[in-house]
């Protein structure tokens, strides 16, 4: 049998290991789409879903899809646009996110890009950085390292890096300081750009499923017990999509009053609340949201 004949109609690369690979699993699990993969094989099929699933590194992904070996592929928005290829985002999946930065040594005076001017930049990124120069022609020389790009100006290699940065540590313990903000990145769901009309079906499905979790992710189930009289004043102070829901309580003069908020409106609003009269509010996560 031929190994490489395909068995599914669409084709997913993903990082084969890695905390982007452990999101991506996770998102797909979430919407219903589950993989086994014995002994780490670098190809699986996806159960309940006409997919298959390739394994790569984050670095080759692009390149399969843009290729047509795979139809689609999850990699951060860094590595996507460090080559300019023929191929297009479907949906930013709002996990994975950092900045591509340049940092200089903290001592070093820094007064804007012309601070750059004539010198020497380690960095993994040598696209998306020649390309933040040429745009503000600065001219700059790039040295094209694969990792441990903070050391470099630390042994002498460089005056400056281009790096991701998530918290900023590890720029700190290397004496270094983040000045400029080349690009924001996250995870992104991207495609080759010829699909066929199967293959365009299956993604708006998987897409469907993922706005359905990822929606869901920002947004909380609150529930609370409240004296009838003040129904009003906590509808009021909800910020829920909709007016809440609002059901009798056996014991007279009470209901459950039932919403949705998002996320980070909880710690906001609950002194008002408590304030208004609200008793037993609990708060849960919600799994999938269809809007």
């Amino acid at each position: 049998m031929n190994e490489n004949k395909r068995t599914t109609t669409l084709r997913l690369a993903v990082q084969k290991s890695g905390r982007l690979s452990d999101a991506s699993m996770d998102l797909l699990a979430a919407c219903g789409i589950k993989v086994s993969r014995p002994d780490r094989k670098l190809r699986a099929v996806a159960d309940h879903f006409d997919m298959e699933l390739l394994f790569l590194r984050d670095d080759d992904i692009p390149g399969y899809v843009e290729d047509g070996v795979a139809d689609l592929g999850i990699v951060g928005e860094n590595v996507l646009f460090e080559r300019e290829r023929d191929i297009q985002v479907v949906h930013r999946l709002g996990f994975g996110k950092c900045r591509l930065s340049i940092a200089v040594p903290r001592d070093m005076p820094y007064d804007g890009p012309e601070s750059l001017v004539d010198a020497d930049i380690a960095t993994s990124y040598p696209g998306l950085l020649g390309r933040w120069l040429d745009e503000r022609s600065i001219g700059a020389s790039i040295h094209e390292i694969s990792g441990s790009v903070e050391i470099a100006p630390g042994i002498g290699l460089a005056t400056a890096i281009c790096d991701l940065v998530s918290s900023g540590s590890t720029l700190i313990s290397n004496g270094l300081k983040e000045v400029e903000v080349i690009m924001r990145s996250e995870a992104v769901l991207f495609s080759k750009s010829a699909l066929t009309d199967k293959q365009q079906e299956l993604v708006a499905a998987l897409t469907f499923r993922m706005k359905s979790v990822l929606t869901a992710r920002k947004y909380r189930y609150i529930l609370m017990n409240v004296p009838n009289q003040a129904i009003d004043q906590v509808a009021a102070i909800l910020p829920g999509m909709k007016a809440p829901t609002v059901m009798p309580l056996a014991e007279e003069g009470w209901s459950s009053v039932h919403s949705v908020i998002t996320d980070d409106q909880f710690w906001d609003i609950i002194d008002q609340l408590k304030a208004a009269g609200a008793e037993g509010m609990l708060v849960t996560p919600i799994e999938k949201m269809v809007l």
